[in-house]
């Protein structure tokens, strides 16, 4: 396993629509075990293909915080939301890709979900809380939405001009 870097925005790549996998294979499990890797080493508890550099519809999540829990590593394929809670929830998001940086983002409490395993089987569960919150930002990278699409103009702009400024410092080192 590789932990893989993670595309900082503002990145075109992650402004884009992910293809969908029409194929299981041993790269995409590679690529699965790595994303994994990458996502606890950051730390996060949600990571999705393109911020790695995969134009692919997949996305891994782990939400257990707790240290003394067993974790619960997640790999969702081809995921859709199939039923979303009137309720909604605030959240105070943030990104792997928009590092340092957080805002309040409200979305529907609950969620149902259905996607493939590496395996290739039909999964479903319905999601509350911070994986409701979790899968829905993940899914939103599939599409090209990052969390930052969902505030002001003001506010998008001022965090894409920190990242810009983030990637220039990063690139004079």
């Amino acid at each position: 396993m590789t932990i893989r870097p993670i595309l900082i925005h503002p990145d075109p790549r992650l402004k884009k629509l992910c293809d969908p996998v029409t194929e299981l294979t041993d790269e995409l499990r590679a690529t699965a075990a790595d994303m994994l890797e990458t996502m606890y080493d950051a730390p996060g508890v949600g990571l999705a293909a393109p911020q790695v550099g995969v134009m692919q519809r997949m996305l891994v999540m782990d939400c257990i915080k707790d240290p003394e829990a067993k974790p619960r590593p997640m790999v969702l394929i081809n995921p859709e939301v199939t039923w979303t809670s009137d309720e909604t929830n605030t959240y105070e998001e943030g990104c792997l890709s928009i590092p340092e940086q957080y805002a309040d983002v409200t979305r529907p409490a609950e969620v149902k979900v259905r996607w493939m395993d590496l395996e290739g089987a039909a999964q479903e569960e319905q999601f509350a809380g911070l994986w409701a919150t979790c899968v829905q930002h993940e899914i939103d990278h599939l599409n090209g939405k990052l969390f930052i699409d969902y505030l002001t103009p003001l506010k998008r702009q001022l965090i894409t001009r920190k990242m810009q400024k983030l990637k220039r410092e990063k690139a004079r080192l």
